[in-house]
C-alpha cells in the first residue's frame, strides 16, 4: 500500500480519480511508501453518487423500521443505477422488526419489477449467507440512507476494517452519518465492498422527462401498446402502463412514485427554458 498524491495534470484536465479506479503510479520512496498517481486507467463505469467506479454491481440497503423505507428515494436510487447500466439488488434489513405481511409487501413491490430482493436481519445474522453468495467475486458498491445497518452488516462481511455504526435519530427517526468517504473493502479474492457515505435525499438524475420511463424495468412488457406513440403513460387516454397499474400488474406505490418524478423532470425542463 502507497500513499499518492495525484499529480496537477488531472486538475488542468478536469479529471478526479475516484474510490475504485485502477491506477499507475510512480514510486518516490519504497522505504516510507509513498508515490506519485500518474495515470487513471479507462473505467468501465463511474457512479456520482456515490462518487466510486469500476464497479460490478450495486447493493442497496433499506431498513423495515428505524427507519421506515422510504420508496421514493430507494426507487431514486434504482433509477441511478438503471440508467448508468448497473445491476443492483436490494437488501431490506431488521426483518425481526416488522410483520411477516410488511416484509413480503416491499419484497412482493420490488421482486415483481425484476429486482433481485433479498430480506434480512442483521441483528441475528438471518440471511447474510445469501448476502455473501451475492457479493463473492465482485466489487459491489454498498448504498442506502444512514441508520439502516449499512455499517453493521459491512462489519459482519469482513474482519479487517470495523465500520463506526450509528444511532438512530430520536427525533427524525432516520440514522446519524456514520460513515464519512467512500473506501474499498477486501472481502477475499477478487471480492470487494465499496461503503459509501449514507444519503438522505437524492434528485432525479439529469434526463429528459421522456427518458425516465426507460428505467422502469416493469413497464417494459406493456410498452408499444398505448393508443398514442411516445405515450409517457401519465395523463393519455388508452394507456396500457395505467391499465396495468389499475389491474395490479405494476405497483401503485411505483406508478405514483413516477409520475411524481416525470413531474419534477417537467419543472426542471421549464425553469432551463
Amino acid at each position: 500500500m502507497y500513499e499518492c498524491k495525484a499529480k496537477g495534470i488531472f486538475r488542468k484536465e478536469g479529471k478526479k480519480p475516484l474510490v475504485g479506479d485502477n491506477v499507475r503510479i510512480e514510486v518516490l520512496d519504497e522505504d516510507d511508501k509513498t508515490a506519485n498517481l500518474v495515470e487513471i486507467l479507462p473505467r468501465k463505469n463511474e457512479l456520482i453518487r456515490p462518487a466510486v467506479s469500476n464497479v460490478d454491481q450495486a447493493m442497496v440497503i433499506f431498513s423495515l423500521e428505524s427507519p421506515k423505507p422510504n420508496g421514493a428515494l430507494l426507487d431514486r436510487f434504482l433509477i441511478m443505477m438503471e440508467k448508468q447500466g448497473v445491476p443492483v439488488f436490494v437488501c431490506f434489513n431488521k426483518e425481526d422488526l416488522v410483520s411477516l405481511d410488511e416484509a413480503e409487501h416491499w419484497k412482493k413491490i420490488y421482486r415483481s419489477c425484476g429486482y433481485d430482493v433479498l430480506l434480512c436481519s442483521a441483528g441475528d445474522g438471518k440471511g447474510l449467507d445469501e448476502i455473501e453468495t451475492r457479493l463473492t467475486g465482485r466489487t459491489t458498491v454498498v448504498a442506502g440512507p444512514s441508520g439502516v445497518g449499512k455499517s453493521t452488516i459491512t462489519n459482519l462481511m469482513q474482519t479487517e476494517i470495523c465500520m463506526e455504526t450509528g444511532e438512530i435519530s430520536r427525533k427524525l427517526k432516520r440514522g446519524k452519518h456514520t460513515t464519512r468517504h467512500s473506501q474499498l473493502i477486501p472481502l477475499g479474492g477478487d471480492t470487494y465492498l465499496c461503503d459509501t457515505p449514507g444519503f438522505t435525499s437524492l434528485y432525479t438524475a439529469e434526463m429528459d422527462k421522456e427518458e425516465l420511463r426507460n428505467y422502469f424495468p416493469e413497464f417494459a412488457p406493456f410498452e408499444g401498446g398505448c393508443r398514442f406513440q411516445g405515450c409517457v403513460h401519465v395523463n393519455e387516454p388508452d394507456c396500457r402502463i395505467k391499465e396495468a397499474v389499475e389491474a395490479g400488474k405494476i405497483s401503485s406505490e411505483r406508478y405514483e412514485n413516477y409520475r411524481m418524478f416525470y413531474e419534477e423532470l417537467k419543472e426542471k425542463e421549464k425553469r432551463r427554458y
